[in-house]
């Protein structure tokens, strides 16, 4: 007796078997840890998102202020193919409220979309490169706990965003119920996109990976709503975006698409869990192919290897500055008619004649251009602080590479990425023009137009850079915020009439408006020289601190 209870005190006794809750243990706390983290990411982008709401709603309401004007617009891109590609479906434009909507839904809609993929990742797959998800796991965090916390975080960045601009456009004089609608569609194409990425971490085991999956997905789904409602089809209904620009708002308000947004949104985030336990920790449900033996010969270099990081990033940004150009060159005979006679529109493009409308016109898109040029140095730029922060520079400094040198070659795919990236848009912004008008010189003029802006692009950069070089921890907030105030200052600056010392805070002010106006070599050589004293700057800083982390 004495020997069989000895025995089955010392059999093992069967493990529990985890129910399904003890795979979600720890979620709240990761929850509040996660909001912690972008306490102050997450209001920028509700906030932006917001504020280009805000003032599109101020700025059309001054536009289209008579029915004439109203009528004029409506006419000029209710069947523009490029319009439509661009903005979405035609509806609605017979009241300012439906202007905005067309206007700015597709942008806010891209903001959204981004803001969940940043958000996802960051507190998952980003996690778990760093090797932070494994340390966190030691604990009694259950295995479903990161991806549910980083899900339910971007749920509630969806949800600030659209009761934020709900309530922005309402205060701008905009029909409140139309106004949570439009709210609601970008809200409900974040959370598709949130389901989005949940499943795209689990495919890859690379951050940058998952952003190319997540952003080709968000191209493939722009392009199918673009021919849906170009082509009137069925093609606008296997596009998210579609869904969410079907909920018309200023005009029917139809809530069902937001439905199906939903139950997407859904359906992707419960494949992702699945999908969580068919991979390892740390390792993607695709796996990199082995490497060459020996590097090549173009590796062999600190340029070469920059070269090698960041070619998919420079093939994407230059590929969508090059669609930019064609579509901006489309809409170029339409501007006439459309702002012919609308005050606001002309004080926009600086009260230009209306002959001069079409220049006017082209030289405020190759800002725009020359800014999203300056977002992808930037991102250039901050590749070597992702390097750095990751510790994979350091074994590179280990060897016979200099630190200048090592620098060097990201801000030279930085500069170089990005005088190309504004040329392939002035190359095909003139292709379109001499296909429009037969004019084989109008090639030149806007290829000129586009490269005159490289200069004020390299300022951006070069600001980059020494952030990178003085302050480290800080560059990538702060540079991405110049980026941002840049951007609404070339936007908004002259419909608002600002001061002129604002509107000379961005680079991209100080060059001249060609193709409108000529172009002079004082404003360029101003801006090499400050790019050149940023660059000088950044470089001395690095050489003198030290490497720093995270």
């Amino acid at each position: 007796m004495s020997t069989q209870l000895s025995g089955a005190s010392a059999r093992p006794a069967a493990p529990a078997r985890p129910g399904r809750s003890s795979t979600t243990a720890g979620t709240a706390a990761l929850f509040r840890f996660a909001l912690r983290r972008d306490r102050l990411r997450l209001p920028v982008w509700v906030a932006a998102g917001t504020a280009m709401v805000a003032l599109q709603s101020v700025s059309s309401q001054s536009f289209y202020d008579t029915p004439g004007a109203l009528a004029a617009y409506r006419a000029s891109v209710g069947s523009n193919a490029a319009t439509i590609a661009l903005a979405g479906p035609p509806v609605g434009l017979d009241t300012v409220a439906g202007a905005v909507a067309f206007e700015i839904s597709a942008t806010v809609m891209l903001i959204a979309a981004l803001m969940a993929m940043f958000t996802v990742t960051r507190h998952t797959r980003a996690d778990e490169e760093a090797g932070r998800t494994e340390l966190v796991r030691s604990a009694r965090i259950g295995r479903h706990a990161p991806l549910l916390a980083a899900v339910l975080l971007s749920a509630l960045a969806c949800a600030a965003l659209a009761v934020a601009v709900g309530s922005a456009a309402t205060a701008t004089g905009l029909p409140a119920a139309g106004s949570f609608v439009l709210g609601a569609s970008f809200g409900a194409c974040g959370l598709v996109f949130t389901g989005i990425t949940a499943v795209a971490v689990q495919v890859t085991g690379h951050t940058r990976s998952v952003y190319g999956l997540v952003g080709g997905a968000f191209a493939v789904f722009f392009v199918l709503r673009a021919i849906g409602d170009i082509e009137g089809n069925w093609l606008v209904w296997t596009s998210p975006i579609g869904w969410a620009q079907a909920t018309h708002p200023y005009s029917r308000d139809e809530l069902l698409p937001l439905l199906l947004c939903l139950v997407a949104a859904v359906a992707l985030t419960v494949a992702g869990f699945a999908l969580l336990d068919r991979r390892d920790l740390g390792a993607g449900l695709t796996q990199p192919r082995p490497g060459r033996p020996a590097a090549t010969r173009s590796l062999r270099s600190p340029l070469g290897l920059a070269v090698r990081l960041q070619r998919g990033a420079f093939l994407a940004w230059a590929l969508g500055l090059a669609l930019l150009g064609v579509v901006y060159g489309a809409l170029a005979d339409s501007v006439e008619t459309l702002i012919a006679g609308n005050e606001q529109a002309l004080a926009m493009f600086g009260d230009p004649d209306v002959g001069e409308l079409v220049d006017a016109y082209l030289s405020t898109t190759f800002s725009i251009t020359a800014l999203l040029a300056a977002a992808y140095a930037v991102s250039a730029v901050l590749r070597a602080r992702s390097e750095e922060g990751e510790q994979r520079a350091e074994p590179v400094l280990a060897t016979a590479t200099s630190r200048s040198a090592w620098l060097g070659s990201h801000v030279a795919v930085a500069l170089a990425g990005s005088a190309l990236a504004m040329a392939a848009s002035g190359v095909t912004t003139g292709v379109v023009r001499v296909l429009q008008t037969g004019e084989a010189a109008a090639l030149g003029r806007m290829v000129g137009a586009a490269v005159a802006y490289v200069p004020a692009v390299w300022v951006v950069a070069g600001l980059a850079v020494a952030l990178f070089g003085l302050l480290p921890r800080l560059a990538t907030a702060l540079a991405w915020a110049a980026v941002g105030l840049f951007l609404v200052i070339t936007m908004f600056a002259g419909s608002f009439d600002w001061p002129g010392w604002v509107s000379d805070l961005s680079p991209v002010s100080w060059v001249p408006l060609m193709p409108l106006e000529p172009w002079t070599a004082g404003p360029v050589l101003a801006l090499t020289g400050i790019a050149v004293a940023l660059l000088a700057t950044g470089f001395a800083g690095f050489r003198r601190r030290d490497l720093a982390t995270g």
